[in-house]
């Protein structure tokens, strides 16, 4: 049996912690060190897991320890030096979305990562999800053009809206978690995106100058298919419709509903909550002679599926196969650019008031 990859978890919030919580059971890994800023949140996750190595500094971690792997879990402003920092090194690097603040550092992390044969596997945590990889070929089933309608606003309060405020010195919330949903979009109509506009509003002055908490974005694809994502963070958020993932189509629509929750969906920052899926409604536009629907609506029950934590082993292991099987991620790296460069668009139409041709 081969050796353990040594790996070194570096951020220790609510990511990091379920990814170090993966890594701690599966074999094929080692962690060597949890790294954090403040000491109570590796603190409190190293005695959690039985007690492992821990450091306030990244180079010195890096140093001391020698990994092989690092899962970067910190806030995104730091993702781009230490993804650099970790593949020079000879590490190949999990790290959370966004893979950098801005598409030319991601182009630079994809040449840096083939020039010195490591791997880079970003956190899109909804690519292994069985549930959302269903309701993706639904929605391919639906003819063209698709119509696709998401948002996941958060009425966050206490720490929650403690971390969303450290978040928006960097980004906004249709850019931080707009990159899974607008990934998502373009993995259900395989088109090239053509352009982008959105609107926005600054709910609170608590927030740094320029930044805006509540956001939507509205994305056109060159096969005529729409998306819109709308996306808002901070204690005066409602939490009415805060959950919508629905696709409509030619022949019919597919959205995801909460019937059987496996969880409480009530509250809009239970992290839980979203990734769940629950059941997905299928409905078919069959209509007879007078103009009846004549095809009844069905559910796909997907109670079974994953929990938050599942779901990072699932990433986990995912990391694993690139590694051990020499996984070609040219594309995954790609997506990750492209759905990046969409968010930062639609970013950039809300400061200029002006749709942006993405060319």
């Amino acid at each position: 049996m081969s050796e353990p990859i040594k790996v070194l978890v570096v951020g220790c919030g609510n990511m990091g912690a379920s990814h170090a919580r993966a890594y701690h059971k599966m074999p094929d890994f080692e962690i060597v060190g949890l790294v954090s800023r403040g000491p109570e949140s590796r603190q409190k996750l190293s005695q959690e897991l039985g007690g492992y190595p821990e450091f306030d500094n990244f180079e010195e971690a890096m140093a001391s320890t020698q990994p092989q792997a690092v899962s970067i879990n910190t806030y995104p402003d730091t993702h781009y030096q230490y993804v650099k920092y970790a593949l020079n090194h000879g590490a190949h690097v999990f790290v959370e979305k966004p893979l950098a603040n801005t598409v030319d550092q991601c182009r630079e992390i994809k040449e840096l990562a083939q020039k010195v044969n490591k791997k880079v596997v970003i956190g899109y945590i909804l690519r292994v999800h069985p549930a959302w990889t269903q309701f993706i070929e639904q929605a391919k089933e639906l003819g063209k053009p698709l119509v696709m309608r998401m948002n996941l606003n958060q009425q966050s309060g206490d720490d929650m809206w403690h971390v969303h405020k450290n978040l928006m010195k960097t980004m906004s919330p249709i850019v931080d978690c707009g990159v899974h949903y607008v990934d998502i979009m373009c993995l259900m109509t395989e088109a090239k995106p053509v352009s982008v506009s959105a609107i926005g509003a600054r709910l609170t002055d608590e927030l740094v100058e320029g930044m805006y908490n509540y956001g939507q974005l509205q994305v056109r694809f060159d096969d005529g298919s729409v998306g819109w994502y709308e996306a808002g963070w901070g204690p005066m958020i409602s939490e009415t419709a805060y959950f919508v993932k629905d696709v409509i189509g030619p022949k019919g629509s597919v959205s995801i509903v909460d019937k059987n929750p496996q969880v409480d969906s009530t509250s809009s920052d239970n992290v839980d909550a979203h990734t769940a899926t629950n059941a997905l409604l299928v409905h078919r536009s069959i209509i007879d002679e007078q103009g009846k629907i004549t095809k009844q609506d069905r559910f796909l029950d997907t109670t079974s599926e994953p929990d938050h934590q599942g779901l990072c082993d699932l990433e986990q292991q995912y990391f694993l196969k690139a590694i051990k099987e020499d996984l070609n991620l040219t594309q995954h790296l790609d997506d990750a650019i492209n759905s990046l460069r969409i968010v930062l668009a639609a970013d950039e139409s809300f400061k200029t008031g002006q749709t942006v041709s993405l060319g």
